[in-house]
Parts: structure tokens; C-alpha cells; sequence
């Protein structure tokens, strides 16, 4: 969150590096809506405009990245990125980079399924623990109540409880990433799993490429976690990414919240030192079991689960190929012609310049796909 100089409320499980498309982002971008949205996107627009929710037209951003010696994180002031920035690139890599040159733009019944989401999201957390308003006033405050909800969680977790929206950050590859995972808890077995929840428009089970990106995404979560509770993330590491001031003393909301808890801080650097030195001494396990659950929107219905198998020289080739992007060592791909299904229900189709560009035949757009039965 950005220091605005403003109070701005944000909820003590909700504010700082919230990362509410980590659940919903990619929704309705599977088959079904590939079915729906086909007829719309076949006629092709304007080569430099979208319309936005309004109605108005947007003109897409012309750079040109021949001549663009700064990279992406650079280009785009990003300190660091989410879960959901790789787990969207490796959806699409192309779409990727067109939802960062276009913040904002977001169709209205794709609007509709991240909110129904989130409300199923929200009615989850609050099984478990009540939501606490906190008034913060900058980047430092913000950071500070993710980490005091990590303070307050470790117990829980060191008492084989359940937990739900725990943070998460890490360098990796050089990037600092942060996400949110959805909830962790013990099997009878004594396990630690992590269980990350999908809910689904029409009562039906993902593709296969939805249910890749998903692996790819709590794969990550696990492979950060792990790095949190063996000590490997620092929090010089974390000040260098973000420009974090750890002598700024935090906001009276926050420090009468830290009170409240039990700690007694003062400055965001009082706090750091308390958490890296409670996940340090914490004796968590790392993550065993990774479980995604797809359940039916409308009728909360559970449509079934998938047990990953984490594969940890996957996961960092992924993780890799995905930061050369970053790093601005290669430029941009879209999908592969066999998964050109995807640009069916892509807002940026019209204007694609992999497609342009020969990576995708523009016959593909333009028949609508088969039903499935």
C-alpha cells in the first residue's frame, strides 16, 4: 500500500499486500465462459482502444519495447509482485502485461464473479476469527498489521489450530514475492496442509490448464512459507525490496492494536525483528499436504478436490522463465495454438500483438468453439 499522507481504513487481515485475486482472478477465463463471451470478442475493435466499464474508450499505452532499456518492474513501479502476477503469466503471459498497461479495466461480469468470490472467501475467514478495523496512514502501517496477524497466527498453527489468510513473502529469483494463502490446518495424520478454496460459476470441475495454473499457485505458496518457517527470508531483504523505513514509529491504531496482542513495539523495525524471531524459534513444519477445493458459487456445493503434488525443480523452472519477463531479459509471449481456446475470452484479443504478430493464427479467433457435453 503507498504512503498517501491520508488516513485510509483498512481491515487487520486485509490491508498491506492484500492479494484478494489470489482466489478469483481466473474464474471465468475457463471453457464455460469461453462458450459465452466467443460470439462478442469475433468481431474485431480498434487497434488502440478498449472500452472501458463506462463505456468510454482507453487508449492502450505505445511502447516499445525494442527501445525500452528499463524493465517491466521498473516500467510498471513495482516493488515487488503477487502470487497472482505469476499464476496469471502463466496463464497468459501476454494478457498479463495488457492488465498492467490497463489497470482498471475489467469486464462487469468478471467484476461479478470476483465479488461473489470474495463474499465466500470473507464468510470462510470469519469461522474462525473476527475481523478488526485498523486505521493506517502509510506503507509502514500497513506492512505492520499483516505482520502482527502473522504474530498472532503462529500460535494457532504451533497448537495444530486452523488458520485462514495467512501472508506470505519471499525473494525468489532476486523478486520479492508476496501472496495470501487461504487456510492451513492439521490432517488426523498430524500434517500440515494447506487448503486453497475455487469457486466455480456453473457447477462443473476446471479444465485441465485452469487446474495447472492453480497447482502452479499453491506451489508457490509452499515454497515461500517453507523458506518463512526455515529462517531463509530476512528482514533486510524485505526493506531493501519494498524501501521500507523500519525506525518509522507506526501509527497510534496500529501500536494500540500491537497492545492489545500482547507485543509491545514501537517502530516497524521493533515488529520485523519479533517475527522473523517467532518464525525462527516457532518449530513450524513446512507445508506437507497441497489440497485445492472447487465448490459451486450459487449453491456452495463441492464439486471435488486435487491433491498437488509439489515438485520443487518445477516450480523454480517456472518461476524462472517467468522472472526473465520481469527482469526485461526477453519480451512478452502469448498462449501456444493449442491453447488458443483461452483468447476466445480475452478483453485484449482484438488488440493482441502476439496474435498481430504471427504467434496466433486469427482464424482461431473468429470460429466459435464446440460445446461440451
Amino acid at each position: 500500500m503507498a504512503e498517501t499522507g491520508e488516513e485510509e481504513t483498512g481491515s487487520a487481515e486485509a490491508s498491506g499486500f492484500s492479494d484478494l485475486s489470489d482466489s478469483e482472478l481466473l474464474e471465468c477465463l475457463d471453457l464455460e465462459d469461453t462458450q459465452e463471451s466467443s460470439a462478442s470478442l469475433s468481431k474485431p475493435g480498434p487497434s488502440s482502444e478498449l472500452p472501458r466499464k463506462d463505456g468510454k474508450l482507453i487508449s492502450l499505452p505505445k511502447w516499445k519495447r525494442g527501445l525500452d532499456v528499463s524493465s517491466p518492474m521498473e516500467r510498471f513501479y513495482l516493488k515487488y509482485l503477487y502470487v497472482t502476477d505469476l499464476s496469471t503469466q502463466d496463464w497468459c503471459e501476454q494478457q498479463m502485461v495488457y492488465g498492467k498497461e490497463l489497470p482498471g479495466f475489467l469486464a462487469p461480469e468478471k467484476a461479478a464473479v470476483l465479488d461473489t468470490g470474495a463474499s465466500i472467501h470473507l464468510a470462510r475467514e470469519l469461522e474462525v476469527h473476527d475481523l478488526v478495523t485498523v486505521p493506517i496512514t502509510n506503507q509502514e502501517d500497513a506492512w505492520a498489521v499483516k505482520f502482527l496477524n502473522i504474530l498472532s497466527m503462529i500460535p494457532v498453527l504451533q497448537s495444530e489450530g486452523c488458520v485462514r489468510e495467512f501472508p506470505v513473502f519471499g525473494e525468489v529469483e532476486g523478486v520479492l514475492i508476496v501472496g495470501v494463502i487461504d487456510e492451513l490446518h492439521y490432517t488426523a495424520k498430524g500434517e500440515l496442509e494447506l487448503a486453497e478454496l475455487k469457486t466455480r460459476r456453473r457447477p462443473m470441475l476446471p479444465l485441465e490448464a485452469q487446474k495447472k495454473k492453480d497447482c502452479f499457485q499453491i506451489s508457490l505458496y509452499k515454497y515461500i512459507f517453507d523458506a518463512m518457517v526455515q529462517g531463509k527470508v530476512t528482514s533486510a531483504s524485505l526493506i531493501h525490496h519494498t524501501k521500507l523505513c523500519p525506525d518509522k514509529t507506526l501509527g497510534p491504531s496500529v501500536l494500540r492494536h500491537a497492545r492489545q496482542g500482547g507485543f509491545s513495539v514501537k517502530s516497524l523495525g521493533d515488529l520485523m525483528e519479533l517475527v522473523f524471531l517467532s518464525l525462527t524459534l516457532s518449530d513450524l513444519p513446512v507445508i506437507d499436504i497441497l489440497k485445492i477445493e472447487y465448490i459451486h458459487q450459487e449453491t456452495a456445493t463441492v464439486l471435488g478436490t486435487e491433491i498437488v503434488a509439489f515438485e520443487e525443480k518445477e516450480v523454480r523452472g517456472k518461476v524462472q522463465h517467468h522472472m526473465a519477463y520481469w527482469l526485461g531479459l526477453r519480451e512478452p509471449q502469448g498462449v501456444d495454438v493449442e491453447e488458443a481456446w483461452k483468447c476466445r475470452t480475452c478483453n485484449y484479443a482484438d488488440i493482441c500483438e502476439w496474435r498481430k504478430g504471427g504467434g496466433m493464427p486469427s482464424s482461431i479467433l473468429e470460429s466459435p468453439p464446440k460445446k461440451v457435453k
